[in-house]
């Protein structure tokens, strides 16, 4: 009896200590993507499209508020073209499942957009992350949904 009850004990330890492991690796997963995030609204915030493009991925697709759908050379040629008076995130939050990640949050910025016409940015944006083969996290998808003010 003492003998069972000693390897249901070791049991339970094992599946603990797997648990807070795979708590620790997801927390480090959630601030690492946080971090990616941040990048991404100082190239916005300094108008430099440079620090956004090594987080995105090859074959990256952005689906705009405007509903257009956009691959990572158009999107960084549209975000050159971008100039941003003001840009700032609110609600980050990021899901990790595994190797992908979700981060969604609120965007405002002002400015003038790609054509030159006055901009003032309300939305809600959901960015996919994927960790890479090389080990490296990269944005593959990222959407932006309007927010009526």
């Amino acid at each position: 009896m003492k003998r069972i009850w000693i390897l249901c004990l070791i049991g339970l330890l094992s599946l603990g200590s797997a648990a807070w492991s795979q708590a620790q690796t997801t927390g480090g997963t959630e601030k690492a993507v946080a971090a990616l995030e941040q990048q991404w609204l100082q190239s916005q915030k300094t108008n430099n499209p440079d620090l956004v493009a090594p987080l995105l991925a090859d074959k990256f697709v952005n689906t705009g508020s405007d509903g257009k759908v956009t691959g990572k050379a158009e999107t960084l040629a549209i975000a050159k073209a971008t100039k941003y008076d003001s840009a700032e995130y609110t609600d980050v939050k990021v899901t990790a499942f595994g190797d992908t990640a979700i981060a969604t949050g609120g965007f405002t910025a002002t400015g003038t957009d790609s054509s030159g016409k006055p901009l003032d940015v309300h939305e809600r944006f959901t960015d996919t992350w994927v960790k890479m083969p090389n080990g490296q996290w990269q944005c593959v998808a990222s959407h932006g949904s309007p927010v009526k003010m």
